[in-house]
């Protein structure tokens, strides 16, 4: 059998997936804390996808692991994604990120704050009236989402592409 390796000259990027847990107008939010990046401000139940591993099992993961619920896979609609820019921490290079947004039609159990550690709590937060404390790619995520938009670029303003 012969094999092929090819050696692609392409984007590598982060991915993460996020799910929005709705009840009526409000959405379960966690408020950030002892992470050192935007404590205090409300995210959705996310996190990075592993290597292998299928985005809407790893949004149904994460939400297990921050919100305690169970999410049937097939019980997600994808709700968007974004294409974002962000600059590392040192600011020497940039993180390419390809977030991934899921809406949960259905779940088992009761969201709660399961992460004490990370998190302060979960809220639910008026979807039409969001607080200014979400952190920023997250909040615009979820007024295209609002608006019924499947794609968004973030963090790209003033990027040199060549």
């Amino acid at each position: 059998m012969k094999t092929h390796s090819t050696i692609y000259d392409s984007a590598r990027p982060y991915i993460a997936c996020f799910a929005i847990l709705r009840r009526g107008s409000k959405v379960a939010m966690v408020k950030r804390k002892n992470t050192g990046w935007m404590d205090g401000y409300y995210g959705l139940p996310a996190g990075k996808v592993e290597y292998g591993e299928q985005y809407s099992l790893a949004a149904a993961r994460e939400v297990k692991e921050e919100a305690g619920v169970d999410i049937d896979p097939a019980d997600l609609e994808f709700a968007h994604v974004v294409h974002r820019h962000k600059e590392d921490e040192t600011e020497t290079e940039f993180m390419d990120w390809v977030d991934v947004y899921f809406e949960a039609k259905k779940w088992k159990g009761e969201p709660h704050n399961t992460e004490e550690e990370k998190a302060e709590s979960l809220d639910w937060i008026d979807f039409n009236n969001l607080p200014d404390n979400i952190v920023p790619p997250v909040r615009e995520a979820l007024n295209h989402i609002h608006e019924g938009k499947k794609y968004s670029e973030y963090g790209w303003e003033g990027v040199n592409n060549e």
